[in-house]
């Protein structure tokens, strides 16, 4: 009988030294921490996939190349003929697949900081060196740090998120293809949040030969199929296919999604309705005393408040889960970051705020 090898001696130091991504419990909870569409499709719709899927051979895999998805897709994000396709089981494995087949030797995957937690973790996942660039204190791209950071670095990827996350800005456009410009690797700008920001890098594609987009549909109301896309020029998304895992897409996340591309006003409705949410939200938010607001181009708002984490708890107390940015990133000091919800789910965490707040004082 061999002497077995423990855990430690045979998987990486590095994912040794990892956290996982944690997810906290959320049952009975006002859930306003993951950046969710907290409306429902209407029932009309919701008994159209019923019946759709009622009838799924399950028994079968899916479409391997999502061809019908993907006609969707174009016609909805009205995405040109001139680039393809590349589907993911969320963004996530779309970060992934970029990475590992990015993985060179010495090759480094780069972004700023605070920005996407995937995009670090991914890194270390591929066995990449990983550059984060600070941004400014006020949350804008600090465009003379990154560009010494290219020449230092030469990254083979960079990923910018449009609007940012966890920060909820948009980056300075001129910026961004500035970056673009003084790179000789891929630039991908994550739009996971573009339907509450009015802003797009979707039509610099054509212009840039390094530029890749990432969209998903789960900050739009899908969050449960775990669809990402990735879009750009065939020669980059041939090479990209190669490591993407037969059958990724499963088959009632494909017909659902499908069904739901082709009713594109409900969602562009509701993610409306979250726009004119977020600006009550900040508008109340700003008349509490000691409270920094951060601006907000996402489905998400930002704060610093004296003791987070304390008022973090107190908020979990009241049933009201939220996202606890405290001592993640020095920039995040004292942060806090809550989705914007239903009204009465918003009225709810304003008021519950107020009063902890009131008592903390």
């Amino acid at each position: 009988m061999p002497n077995f090898q423990s855990p430690d001696q045979i998987i990486r130091p590095e994912i040794l030294a990892l956290s996982a991504y944690h997810v906290p419990p959320a049952t009975g909870m006002i859930k306003l921490d993951a950046m969710e569409n907290p409306y429902p499709l209407p029932a009309v719709l919701r008994e159209e996939i019923a019946q759709l899927t009622a009838t799924v051979p399950v028994n079968r895999y899916p479409d391997a190349s999502a061809a019908s998805l993907k006609a969707a897709l174009r016609q909805a994000l009205a995405i040109s003929d001139e680039m393809d396709i590349l589907l993911g089981n969320g963004s996530d494995e779309i970060i992934q697949i970029i990475a590992m087949a990015a993985a060179k030797p010495g090759a480094v995957l780069m972004s700023v900081e605070p920005a996407f937690v995937m995009f670090r973790m991914i890194a270390t996942f591929a066995n990449m060196p990983y550059v984060g660039v600070p941004l400014k204190k006020d949350f804008s791209l600090d465009l003379e740090a990154m560009l010494a950071a290219i020449e230092k670095h030469k990254p083979a990827v960079i990923f910018l998120a449009y609007p940012n996350n966890p920060t909820g800005n948009l980056f300075d456009a001129n910026a961004i293809l500035t970056i673009i410009r003084a790179t000789s690797g891929i630039v991908i700008v994550d739009e996971a949040y573009h339907a509450f920001a009015d802003a797009s890098m979707i039509n610099q594609l054509t212009q840039y030969p390094n530029l890749l987009l990432m969209r998903t549909l789960s900050k739009l109301g899908l969050a449960g199929l775990r669809l990402g896309l990735l879009i750009g020029r065939s020669e980059w998304l041939t090479q990209l296919e190669k490591v993407r895992l037969p059958y990724n897409v499963g088959i009632m996340t494909q017909l659902i999604a499908e069904k739901v591309l082709h009713h594109t006003d409900v969602l562009l409705e509701q993610a409306e309705a979250i726009k004119a949410e977020r600006t009550k939200v900040r508008q109340y938010l700003d008349t509490i005393d000691g409270l920094e607001v951060f601006p907000s181009d996402a489905n998400f708002i930002l704060f610093r408040v004296h003791t987070a984490s304390k008022i973090f708890q107190a908020l979990k107390q009241h049933r009201i889960l939220i996202k606890n940015l405290d001592g993640t990133h020095p920039l995040l000091e004292n942060c806090l970051r809550v989705t914007v919800g239903t009204p009465d789910e918003n009225s709810q965490f304003c008021e519950i705020l107020r009063t902890i707040l009131s008592k903390t004082v």
